[in-house]
């Protein structure tokens, strides 16, 4: 039960401390990649700190439980973890966490349902507004051109994923600007940045009282972005994605004194016209690996009494 209860404090700290440590400084901007990683695994953490202080605390309450859990274990191991001290609140506690890990799992249910949905509605609208050519296979990438007024790019992800731009967008994309907006868009896709919107949106929806899934969900939607303009920069310059955007939300709000949804748009444009350094290869290395290291740390402390008891 002791361990349990650590459990649930590391990662109680790992919520608490993640959003802080991650959010200090420029280091996210400079590289998204990077800091989109280190949030995966912060989470990851949390989550990995919950599901093993369930399975302790369900080994401490119930014989069954601990009988396959410590199954191939010495009897030496399963004495180093003392589960007979737990009286009724390990049995309570396993149970409230399991709901906790029922309920995270209906929520990214109905989250990816959700998003299933909404694909289906916009390709059925997509559809109706740009119908198929007479022997025109709906299959494979293809660029569609919507008529419309308003500048808008966007990617449709799915099996067949579609690039969709408005005649006013191609309009008021000049020179490579279209072929900028389409690689970033492509970035989105091919790192499928939707998987990890729905991910940290079912998490902050169906815990809206724990902050590091809220600040999660937050970072996730600006470091996809950023993450994303650096895919389109690389190949066509930063200048030519700056200018898209420009294009693009002009005419949104986007740089008025109201915030709009589009409020990120000015930091995304200075970021490319103004970019900070990138980070050398050995540091985005070092730090790559101390972020896969955090959710080991819950393992480890798991395992730290068995591993005494054996040595």
């Amino acid at each position: 039960m002791i361990l349990a209860v650590a459990l649930l404090l590391l990662g109680a700290f790992a919520a608490v401390a993640a959003p802080r440590l991650l959010s200090r400084g420029d280091w996210a901007e400079r590289e998204p990649v990077v800091a989109l990683w280190a949030w995966q695994c912060a989470v990851a953490a949390v989550l990995m700190s919950c599901a093993l202080a369930m399975v302790f605390s369900a080994a401490t309450a119930w014989q069954v439980v601990r009988g396959h859990v410590f199954a191939p274990a010495p009897h030496g191991v399963v004495e180093a973890y003392a589960l007979g001290a737990g009286g009724s609140w390990a049995g309570w506690l396993a149970a409230l966490l399991a709901l906790g890990g029922v309920w995270t799992g209906a929520m990214l249910t109905r989250e990816v349902w959700r998003a299933h949905v909404r694909h289906r509605h916009r390709r059925a609208e997509l559809l109706l507004r740009a119908p198929l050519l007479p022997g025109e296979e709906p299959s494979g990438e293809r660029l569609v051109v919507l008529e419309g007024a308003r500048p808008e790019a966007w990617w449709l992800p799915g099996t067949a994923p579609q690039l969709v731009v408005t005649t006013a967008a191609l309009r008021r994309l000049k020179g490579r600007q279209l072929d900028a907006v389409l690689a970033h868009e492509q970035g989105h896709a091919r790192a499928r940045h939707d998987w990890l919107l729905h991910c940290s949106s079912a998490l902050a929806n169906g815990f809206p009282q724990v902050p590091v899934f809220a600040a999660f969900r937050d970072e996730m939607h600006r470091l996809v972005e950023l993450a994303a303009d650096d895919t389109a920069s690389r190949r066509y310059g930063r200048l030519t994605i700056a200018l898209a955007l420009v294009e693009l939300n002009e005419d949104r709000g986007a740089f008025g004194p109201c915030p709009t949804a589009e409020a990120q748009v000015p930091a995304r444009i200075r970021r490319l016209l103004e970019p900070a350094p990138r980070f050398s290869a050995a540091r985005r290395l070092r730090l790559t690996a101390t972020a896969a290291l955090v959710p080991a740390v819950p393992l480890l402390v798991a395992f730290v009494p068995g591993l005494r008891a054996l040595g």
